[in-house]
Order: C-alpha cells, then sequence, then structure tokens
C-alpha cells in the first residue's frame, strides 16, 4: 500500500477528460476530477466529497458505462504496491494497493510463485476494483481468495477492516453495490492464496487447452487463460468495450428444465444452492445479436457477452443497444439479463 507522505499533496480538483480513462472509449469530461496517489490525501477528499453533490470513485474505467459530462466530484485511485504480509503453513498473505492493475497484480503473484489467482489473468479494472464486483472467471471468484480489506468510509472520514462476510460477496455483488454511490474508497485488498496450490481445471476450455494437459503449473494456467482471452475478447485499447456486458442469470431448477426441454442446446451450470447459471452469451446469440448493431454500439462478433464502441459512441448509444437485448432475451426465454458496469 502506498505510504503516506508527512504532507499530502493538496486536492485540487480540476475539469478532466475522461475519455481515455474507460474502456468503453465515451467521450466524457468531469466537471472536477482529483488523483488519489497518497492514503494521506483521504481526509482531503472526504472534506472535498462533502462539498459536492456526488463522488464518483473511478479505477481503471473498465466497469462503467460514463456520460458526457460527469457531475460531482471524479476521484481517480492511483495508489500503489504490493508485499508480501507473511508466508503461513497453508496460505501466502499478500497485499495489493488499490491502484494497481488487477492484471499487473496476479502476473506478479504468478512471478513470486504466489498462485492462486492465474484464472482470473487478463481481467480488466483495478485491485480496489475487483471486490466491489467479485470478479471471476474459469472456475474461481475473488471471494474464494480474499482475506480482507482497508475501506476509506467517506463519510465518516475513518478507515474500515471488512472481513470476507463484513463484504458480502455473491454473484458479481457484494456490499459495495448496496451502499450510496462514493460512501467506500478501497485502499488495499489482502488475499490468501492456498499452499499447497492445486489447479482449478474446471472449465472446458481448460480442459480442451493443449497446453494444459497433464500436471499443469499455475504459469501454464496463466498463460492458457490469457490466450483464450485474447482470442475471445477485444482489446480495449483496439476496441472500445467494458468486457462482459451482462450477468449470467441464474433460474430456478424448475426453469431450467423448460427452457431445456424447448430448447436443447441450452447452455447451463448446477449452482449449489440447487438453481443454475444460464450463459447470458448463448442466449444472447441465439436471439441473433451477436456481430450486429445499432448505430455506433454494437456486439463483438466473437463473443455476445461483449458490447463495443464501433466509433463515437455514446452512453445513450450503449444502454439503447443494451435493452434491445435485453428485451430480445426476455421475450424469447423470459429470462432478464442485468447488466455488469455501473451507469453513471
Amino acid at each position: 500500500m502506498s505510504n503516506s507522505s508527512a504532507t499530502a499533496p493538496v486536492l485540487t480538483p480540476e475539469a478532466r477528460d475522461l475519455s481515455a480513462l474507460n474502456t468503453l472509449g465515451l467521450a466524457s469530461t468531469a466537471q472536477a476530477c482529483v488523483t488519489l496517489d497518497d492514503v494521506a490525501q483521504l481526509p482531503a477528499l472526504s472534506a472535498l466529497a462533502a462539498r459536492h453533490d456526488r463522488l464518483l470513485v473511478l479505477g481503471g474505467g473498465s466497469n462503467v458505462v460514463l456520460p458526457e459530462t460527469v457531475p460531482g466530484l471524479v476521484a481517480r485511485v492511483a495508489l500503489r504496491g504490493v508485499r508480501l504480509l507473511r508466508a503461513e503453513a497453508d496460505a501466502w498473505l499478500v497485499e495489493a494497493a488499490a491502484g494497481e492493475t488487477w492484471h499487473g497484480f496476479v502476473a506478479e503473484c504468478v512471478k513470486q510463485g504466489w498462485d492462486g489467482l492465474e484464472n482470473l489473468a487478463l481481467i480488466p479494472g483495478t485491485v480496489g476494483a475487483a471486490p466491489v464486483q467479485n470478479i471471476g472467471a474459469y472456475g474461481v471468484e475473488l471471494a474464494d481468495r480474499f482475506d480482507s480489506l482497508t475501506a476509506w468510509d467517506v463519510l465518516a472520514g475513518r478507515y474500515v477492516e471488512m472481513s470476507a462476510a463484513d463484504c458480502r460477496f455473491a454473484y458479481r455483488d457484494s456490499v459495495f453495490k448496496h451502499q450510496p454511490p462514493g460512501r467506500w474508497v478501497i485502499v488495499a485488498v489482502r488475499l490468501r492464496l492456498p499452499r499447497p496450490w492445486r489447479p482449478v481445471l474446471s472449465y472446458p476450455d481448460l480442459q480442451r487447452h493443449p497446453g494444459l494437459a497433464g500436471e499443469p503449473s499455475a504459469r501454464a494456467i496463466f498463460e492458457a487463460v490469457c490466450e483464450i482471452r485474447r482470442a475471445k475478447l477485444p482489446d480495449p485499447a483496439v476496441t472500445g468495450n467494458a468486457g462482459s456486458f451482462f450477468k449470467n442469470p441464474i433460474v430456478s431448477a424448475a426453469q431450467r428444465e423448460a427452457l431445456a426441454a424447448r430448447y436443447p442446446g441450452l447452455v447451463s451450470y448446477p449452482q449449489p444452492d440447487g438453481g443454475y447459471k444460464l450463459a447470458a452469451g448463448w442466449l444472447i446469440d441465439q436471439c441473433g445479436w451477436k456481430g450486429r448493431a445499432l448505430g455506433a454500439a454494437g456486439v463483438h462478433d466473437r463473443q455476445a457477452l461483449v458490447l463495443v464502441n464501433r466509433g463515437g459512441a455514446t452512453a445513450a448509444d450503449i444502454l439503447a443497444l443494451a435493452r434491445a437485448i435485453q428485451g430480445a432475451v426476455a421475450e424469447r426465454y423470459g429470462v432478464a439479463l442485468e447488466p455488469e458496469p455501473v451507469v453513471v
């Protein structure tokens, strides 16, 4: 975690172009923006936030849909640092500051032999955003590796330590999604990485990968996940996107059985509570949306879960496309799709 300086730099809000700071590449300007790169600035941030109608905490900009003008105060989190807190008999306890890129952190853990995050490679965004979304991929969720975090309560002006129970993790969900926007700034996240390490190869894409035969290493899984994701998903630096735009919907066993009877190719995964997770990408694809566009917003031609900015799209364009897709899936399958990104 970033060290506090003796005298924190003054936080002076300035208008800022956010077009390059959101992975959808939407043209957007903050009326007042500050960069948080020292924990000593947190009290000043609370004071500033009290003078604005709202606070938007912005990490990597990979999970937001920004309007042309962002009202209130925007705080970019740029806190840096990765460290091994301790090696225990059954785990490595590793801490990363909130402004670290998630993929960079995963890569560093694999390099150091702190294995257990390799299935989450190449997920865009920052470490601080990871608990908010409870990110997950290829059979592993953040919650599976989470130990605790330090957050700043903006309203109370104090640090709070939070356990996994405090965070109330669920599928792509956490307590932070149910609090007023700008209430919390996640400062640092601590993960418990298992010793001895065991590979997680439950997903078909990993089981089929030629580089993962036998007893693969964490490095081999890391590289395979990167290869698979790059083949399926567009690079935000080339084509604006926010990754998976919709959550995979959870339905009851009875609803899944009824759908499977009508649609034998239905892709679904059993859940611990007896329900089923449906593949949102499959539902969207079956409704004919893969590769289609509405104006400047489109659906990626290789992954129907990904909405893309084809050039010059606005938040309104992206949301209009999302609503059209939701309507088509609801009409055909009776299933509601919920967007993953935060709409500002």
